[in-house]
């Protein structure tokens, strides 16, 4: 993979620029925006970040930090789930606490916000205290959001618990947007500034880039991101009258920030921010070191983004609106839907064998094809197809054993899940014959050469694929037709 991002330096600067932030406080309660861990969006339009860049630099902070959690009452009612992964928000939430917990950071509580007595947010609740885990329940704001009177008062912000904090800089994270990040972050500067302490608020949100010009195309991939949200990227115009400095925000930063300037000022007494920029300490903007490198992988990005979309259309996720405002996106760059060099291949060899299912690949600069077989899924042909390339092993070796795939054949056939093998079983055989067989084992050991490759399917991938696939972390791609997998 070419390198376009420097992620040492990023850790470096990152960690100096948030030190600087909140020792202008006494307490810094910090909006962390994305992923705390695993930031996949960022790895991908950044060729060189670190999945884990973020909590590398929290690392540093770490003893200086404790993280507080949020999720919206309504996320656990509706069991939302996070699309990239496939579990509920409360599920993420409880693995967010374990890594944290593991990389031995102090996580102080989890708040449950816009609550409203719902019978299973209770019972997330006495799962999370039952575990050790401490809570807090917030409800809706009185005034919010334009009474600022009211909203910075004992019916508003004093309504809800004082959460007791001990470090300096507190970490506001939650596993999706619209989860009261925000709103608990501006409760607790209520809060402390009434204990007289000089708590104040920042934003940690990597995307978009403000010192990127608005149509940078990793600018308008965070736009493609966040299409199902309609987040619209956008000159910040306070930045601009204040500063003279043209800075890329977006919409609903830029909507708010009056009355969050109320809000904080009312707090504070003074004015501490005079733009939704002066509040963030994104420092990510001057850590790129290839542009063409890294405006190369935005715009495969949004075509992902955009093949994404219009499958979740399709499995009625989204609206029409979300994949053609990305479509919009792409013309302004002037990229189609053949942008990734995996489509057409893939179609072309789907054609070739009647309209059978195909996956195509691109490993290194060759184009792998996998289809549908009366023994395996697309998935598995293709991964074999792969790892047996980059091995150099010859197309007509087996790397199966038919005495390792029988009784799984027979076992599938028995509890009737299908009568091909998928890629998670077809690894298994394999790495059952790799103990013998040492073909399969330098086959195996290529396997997380697959890492970042780019993959496109002539159908919907579902079910344990899907999940195989982005366990490897290939960028999938998929055409929104529904085939019968029979697993």
């Amino acid at each position: 993979m070419k390198i376009g991002f420097d992620n040492k330096k990023y850790v470096k600067i990152q960690s100096k620029r948030i030190k600087e932030r909140f020792k202008l406080f006494d307490k810094l309660y910090l909006e962390v925006g994305g992923k705390l861990f695993d930031d996949s969006h960022a790895a991908r339009v950044l060729p060189g970040f670190k999945n884990d860049a973020k909590i590398s630099m929290f690392l540093e902070l770490k003893k200086d930090l404790e993280i507080i959690f949020c999720i919206n009452a309504g996320d656990i009612e509706r069991n939302k789930l996070r699309g990239e992964y496939g579990i509920t928000y409360d599920n993420e939430i409880e693995n967010l606490i374990k890594k944290s917990k593991e990389l031995g950071f102090s996580v102080n509580s989890v708040v449950v916000t816009m609550y409203q007595n719902q019978v299973s947010v209770d019972k997330f609740i006495k799962r999370l205290n039952r575990n050790g885990i401490k809570t807090y329940i917030h409800t809706f704001t009185k005034g919010y959001p334009t009474d600022v009177d009211t909203i910075v008062s004992e019916e508003g912000y004093g309504k809800n618990p004082y959460i007791e904090t001990t470090k300096p800089l507190i970490l506001v994270n939650a596993p999706g947007p619209g989860s009261g990040k925000l709103a608990t972050c501006l409760s607790q500067i209520y809060h402390e500034n009434k204990r007289g302490v000089n708590a104040g608020y920042a934003k940690f949100e990597t995307f978009p880039v403000w010192n990127l010009p608005l149509k940078h195309p990793v600018n308008i991939a965070y736009e493609a991101a966040t299409a199902d949200i309609k987040d619209a990227n956008m000159i910040d115009p306070y930045h601009l009258e204040k500063y003279g400095i043209t800075a890329t925000n977006y919409n609903r930063d830029i909507e708010t920030f009056p009355i969050l300037k109320n809000i904080l000022n009312k707090v504070s007494k003074k004015d501490i921010y005079y733009s939704p920029t002066d509040m963030g300490v994104n420092m990510v903007g001057f850590c790129i070191k290839d542009e063409k490198i890294v405006e190369e992988a935005a715009k495969k990005e949004i075509v992902r983004r955009y093949y994404n979309e219009k499958t979740n259309y399709k499995m009625g996720l989204c609206d029409e609106d979300t994949y053609k405002k990305i479509k919009v996106l792409m013309n302004e760059l002037n990229i189609d839907e053949n942008y990734l060099e995996v489509i057409k291949p893939a179609l072309e060899k789907s054609k070739k064998e009647k309209g059978l299912p195909v996956i195509a690949f691109k490993v290194n600069k060759k184009i792998i094809t996998g289809k549908q077989t009366n023994l395996m899924t697309p998935a598995g042909t293709v991964v074999l197809n792969a790892i047996k390339y980059l091995s150099k092993i010859p197309d007509d070796i087996y790397l199966l054993s038919p005495t390792i795939l029988e009784p799984i054949l027979k076992l599938k056939k028995e509890m009737n899940t299908g009568d091909r093998l998928n890629l998670s079983e077809v690894l298994t055989a394999l790495s059952i014959c790799s103990v013998t067989n040492p073909l399969a084992a330098k086959a195996m050991s290529n396997l997380t050469k697959l890492h970042n490759m780019e993959a496109h399917a002539t159908y919907i991938v579902t079910g344990s694929d899907k999940k195989t696939l982005k366990e490897l972390k290939i960028n999938l791609t998929c055409e929104n037709e529904f085939i019968q997998e029979n697993n």
